[in-house]
């Protein structure tokens, strides 16, 4: 079993860092710019955790700051953020300034079924493919899973907080081949009403 990680720190914010992933923050609060240059100054870790319209999930994504982009005079910090490991809460420290609390680090419960990720990454490619007119180079391709395919696209919180905490990168491909061919059905449809509107802005019968 993973070892427990005490009073970690936690950032709850409105989105779901995924690993791999690469985010801006802009950090303005007086606990938040605290916590962050505690990060800063000691090198580590902390947790973003997703605060959704139902309350704070349990399951989270360990972030470290790869880059300070600026710092102002008041404090605050604009910075770029990447997500390491998932982890769950177990239990929430009240006695720090800013959010914390103990976190087990989670990891993958069986292997990867390769058929399953040449699946997944080949529908991928084609969505890719499709919005930008050019395919992923199959070096790059090779080095994505579930999670870097992920972190790259516009995924719903809730999808990608749903990938967070699936503990199987075969069930993650297998989600996430079904969210790539559907974006794809989406996008060709409307490619396809595009091209049989008028010029004067009505779709032909």
């Amino acid at each position: 079993m993973p070892e427990l990680v005490e009073r970690f720190r936690l950032f709850p914010l409105g989105l779901v860092l995924l690993p791999r992933e690469v985010v801006p923050l802009h950090i303005f609060e007086e606990r938040y710019k605290l916590m962050i240059g505690e990060c800063l100054e000691q090198e580590s870790e902390f947790g973003i955790i997703w605060l959704s319209d139902e309350g704070l999930k349990d399951v989270g994504c360990s972030a470290r700051i790869t880059r300070v982009l600026e710092r102002f005079e008041d404090g605050r910090l604009n910075i770029l953020v990447e997500g390491t490991q998932p982890f769950r809460l177990t239990r929430r420290i009240e006695d720090l300034p800013y959010p914390a609390g103990n976190v087990e680090p989670l990891g993958d419960e069986d292997e990867t079924d390769e058929a399953a990720l040449e699946r997944a990454r080949s529908r991928y490619a084609d969505l890719v493919e499709e919005v930008t007119e050019s395919r992923p180079e199959p070096d790059a391709l090779a080095e994505l899973g579930a999670y870097g395919m992920a972190a790259t696209l516009e995924v719903a919180p809730a999808a990608k907080q749903s990938l967070l905490e699936l503990r199987s990168e075969s069930d993650r491909l297998e989600q996430l081949e079904g969210l790539f061919a559907e974006a794809l059905q989406r996008i060709r449809m409307a490619e396809r009403a595009a091209e049989r509107a008028s010029g004067n802005g009505h779709l032909k019968g």
